[in-house]
């Protein structure tokens, strides 16, 4: 008679185990697959901020290139997938696009050169002091006159502003800035339009030297500029209204050509500037930081109060995503308490920041 085997029967493994085993799969592929392509996407978006400007003037790549910062959090998504599903190939890449964020936009978060004390006390007193080397400054694009006018004039005298700029204004906007009470407490003003229908202006606490319609001779606009005296006239800026052209679908190149041709400025040496207004760029864009060169720099990126998101300021649910608004300082100034303010009526929130001249 056969004997029969006696081994026992191997145990099935149970029905949940295995459809936890499944969904762990399931999970690492899912992790890496998107894992890798956030890593691709975030690096290429992150390098894009060193491309040649030829290139970042060709169509669509000036709004990929204002998008440069949010790179950091895709960057941040695909690190944590990579991590999970142990990709080391996706966990390079978005380390590396990790650590040239960090190393692009750190400035605009730490700077060991800080304004003086002195500088924030005298813009933070009861009343305007016009006799020192320390101003208030604010620039503002006004969406073609659309923009709350009395709101404007209360937070320059909240603020106390001293030098005020404004892009596309119309003759009725600058009618209801005056019915605001603008002239009580910036009652010089250079306005200047090159169309006729929408200008740019300066105004100021300060009588305005030597104003002109046209400072840059920019194919864009009229930007207006004057020389406004400090510390009792010892220390003399120039200051210029700024608005480039837009990089929307068919205005690329020309986009780049404004640009250009302000970055002609760094080598006007007869005159310290200060550019406000709106440049329609980043300092991502290689544009700009070919206008900032060695001589010029953004008052943002100094004071170290985080990066200004400027544009759009009118959609509801949408937060502003890309500062195109600045003001430029040139060398030996120094700026700080850099922030940004909505105002009804306009898609651009209005920048300010404190400056102490020498």
């Amino acid at each position: 008679m056969a004997q029969k085997n006696s081994r026992p029967a191997k145990a099935a493994k149970p029905i949940r185990s295995l459809k936890k085993s499944n969904n762990h799969r399931i999970r690492g592929l899912v992790c890496g697959f998107l894992g890798t392509v956030f890593a691709f996407a975030a690096l290429l978006g992150t390098l894009t901020r060193i491309l040649p400007e030829e290139i970042q003037a060709l169509p669509y790549v000036p709004v990929v290139v204002s998008l440069v910062p949010w790179f950091a959090l895709l960057a941040v998504v695909a690190l944590a997938c990579a991590a999970i599903s142990k990709k080391r190939l996706a966990l390079m890449l978005a380390l590396l696009a990790v650590g040239l964020q960090v190393w692009w936009q750190y400035p605009f978060f730490y700077n060991g050169t800080k304004i003086s004390r002195a500088a924030i006390a005298a813009v933070s007193g009861s009343t305007v002091n016009t006799t020192d080397d320390y101003a208030k400054l604010m620039t503002c694009n006004v969406y073609k006159g659309h923009a709350d006018a009395q709101e404007i004039v209360d937070l320059v005298r909240s603020e106390h502003v001293e030098v005020l700029a404004m892009q596309e204004t119309t003759d009725a906007f600058i009618d209801e800035l005056n019915q605001a009470g603008i002239g009580d407490v910036l009652p010089y003003s250079q306005v200047s339009s090159s169309d006729g229908v929408y200008g740019n202006g300066l105004w100021s606490a300060t009588p305005l030297a030597d104003p002109s319609d046209d400072d840059v001779d920019s194919s864009a606009s009229f930007m207006p500029g004057a020389t406004i005296g400090f510390n009792n006239g010892a220390t003399q800026v120039r200051f210029v209204s700024v608005h480039t052209t837009s990089p929307t679908n068919g205005y690329w190149q020309q986009w780049k050509r404004s640009l250009d041709e302000l970055a002609r400025m760094r080598f006007d040496t007869s005159r310290r500037y200060v550019f406000m207004g709106d440049f329609n760029a980043t300092t991502d864009h290689t544009p700009l930081r070919n206008m900032l060169g060695g001589r010029f720099i953004d008052a943002a990126r100094q004071s170290a109060n985080g990066l200004m998101f400027t544009w759009p300021a009118n959609i509801n649910y949408v937060p502003p995503f890309a500062g195109i608004d600045h003001i430029i300082l040139d060398s030996g100034m120094q700026a700080g308490q850099t922030k940004t303010v909505k105002i009804d009526g306009t898609d651009h929130k209005a920048l300010l920041t404190t400056v102490q001249f020498n």
